[in-house]
């Protein structure tokens, strides 16, 4: 008795029909229709994928069409794209357009109602997360993986919570096109130089024209040459220009700048705020950790803390992630703080799912593409720091070059942008010669003196290769760079016309 019991409930829980309300929906296109600034006043992003009924779909997107150039959308600029509409001929042909807007009386009420559309489609999509999580997890083969699948039950979820989950998987070209067109915008309004999220950095941005949504960039290079520092500096850079754009009344979607997670596998969090505070102090980290402070150096310290702590820069220090850890950490920050970039210092201390851990190959292979993934999913930039391979040290010139990223060919692959940071200060210095004492012979004098020119030379100065870009040219990009508080800048006009630039 309890099983029938059990079969008669699931077959009233199958037939339940799917959250919707077609009245709301005619009542809030009525109301569209009658007095079409209705839409200037939404409180939600309604698109016509959200509506229920499929006829309602095409009326609304017919709608937004007319209203984006500018026309009146009406029931008789509606009639001639629907005459022939056999959907449409079921409830009564074109006078159903007449018949929606007859009464107006939506508009007393269309902020509710498009907020009720909204939302119902928003069930309707947990409905089919539901669905298939269940139909997931009593599938037990051999091949599921647990793990993978609460991994993608919350992608799902995420996708759900952020209104972007909806019944229409493919963009059309025209929505693409209006995208694309803003973003140029957002470039000319920047003065021309940054079409993404600025890195702080003048010439990096117009040789890459910022940080692009979805887009991976790897920023790879040998101990000691500086990735933590570059990554910090526009983590800074980003986080900054967001704070002062909206001191400024800037919208976040107008700005340049951007809330940033930082995720550090290597270094604490305490550590890294040393670090920028000594960056943003000017004053050197090592007097930092050991307290040589004067008072001048602890006002300016103190000033800096303050403009620190209200920067949109989020450090997660958690070690040993997993790559399925750091997305769902990411995820979450998007959802709370609503970040605009993402960056991992560094990607070999990741970890893949436990799958591939026998073959170091295939699990770099699955973090980066798994990086990329996470670009696209949260529509943000994904800085990622790399490890060089050896190869580098074993040849006379130490730039390095794409064959030499670290154990994987497939971060080359995934990536749409590859940056080396190379300072040649670094080398020069590691081949200092004998420093000459009294009573040593002219040669080494002579040999010391040549050292120091060439030390003299270059010190100070970086190279950001961009051996790879989608977007555009590859190149290089000259930088100063400051050792004793890791900070790189641009350089001032009098390097770029120095014989050695």
């Amino acid at each position: 008795m309890a099983d029938q019991d059990l079969i008669i409930r699931d077959d009233k829980h199958a037939a339940q029909a799917l959250p919707s309300n077609i009245e709301a929906e005619a009542a809030f296109l009525g109301a569209v229709l009658f007095d079409n600034r209705v839409l200037e006043e939404l409180p939600v992003a309604l698109q016509p994928q959200h509506f229920f009924e499929s006829i309602h779909q095409k009326i609304f997107e017919r709608i937004l069409q007319l209203i984006d150039r500018n026309a009146t959308a009406s029931p008789v600029s509606l009639k001639p794209y629907f005459e022939g509409d056999e959907a449409l001929a079921d409830l009564g042909g074109t006078s159903y357009l007449m018949q929606l807007s007859g009464t107006g009386l939506g508009t007393l009420a269309a902020r509710e109602l498009s907020q009720q559309i909204y939302d119902l489609a928003l069930l309707r999509e947990l409905v089919v997360v539901g669905r298939d999580l269940v139909t997931g997890a009593m599938d037990t083969s051999e091949d599921i993986s647990p793990e993978k699948q609460i991994e993608n039950a919350e992608a799902q979820l995420y996708r759900v919570a952020e209104g972007s989950a909806t019944n229409e998987s493919a963009k059309s070209f025209g929505a693409a096109s209006m995208e694309s067109l803003r973003q140029i915008q957002k470039a000319l309004n920047s003065g021309g130089k940054v079409s993404g999220k600025t890195t702080g950095f003048v010439s990096i941005n117009s040789q890459t024209g910022g940080l692009h949504d979805s887009d991976l960039i790897i920023v790879a290079g040998r101990p000691g040459m500086g990735k933590s520092a570059i990554a910090t500096n526009i983590a800074f850079n980003a986080a900054e220009r967001l704070r002062t754009d909206r001191e400024a009344g800037i919208d976040d979607s107008e700005s340049i700048g951007a809330g940033v997670a930082l995720f550090s596998l290597e270094m604490s969090a305490d550590q890294l705020a040393t670090r920028i505070l000594a960056e943003q102090s000017g004053i050197s980290s090592s007097a930092l950790r050991m307290g040589k402070l004067s008072k001048e150096d602890f006002a300016q310290l103190a000033h800096a803390s303050q403009r620190l702590s209200e920067l949109p820069l989020y450090i997660d220090d958690t070690p040993a992630l997993t790559i399925a850890g750091l997305r769902a950490r990411a995820r979450r920050l998007k959802r709370r703080h609503n970040i605009g970039l993402v960056i991992i210092d560094y990607l070999q201390l990741l970890q893949g799912t436990g799958r591939a851990n026998d073959n170091r190959v295939n699990e770099i292979s699955e973090i980066s593409r798994g990086l990329k993934t996470l670009a696209k999913e949260l529509e943000v930039p994904v800085i990622a720091l790399s490890q060089l391979s050896r190869a580098v040290e074993q040849r006379d010139d130490k730039r390095p070059m794409l064959s030499d990223l670290r154990e994987s060919g497939s971060i080359e692959q995934d990536a749409d942008m590859v940056w080396f940071i190379y300072r040649e200060d670094y080398y020069v210095a590691s081949r200092e010669p004998k420093r000459p004492v009294e009573g040593d012979d002219v040669a080494v004098h002579e040999t010391h003196a040549q050292w120091m020119q060439e030390m003299e030379r270059v010190y100070g100065l970086s190279e950001l290769i961009v051996a790879k870009q989608r977007h555009g040219s590859t190149g290089k990009v000259r930088l100063r760079f400051e050792h004793k508080i890791t900070k790189f800048s641009d350089l001032a006009d009098e390097d770029y016309g120095s014989p050695e630039y």
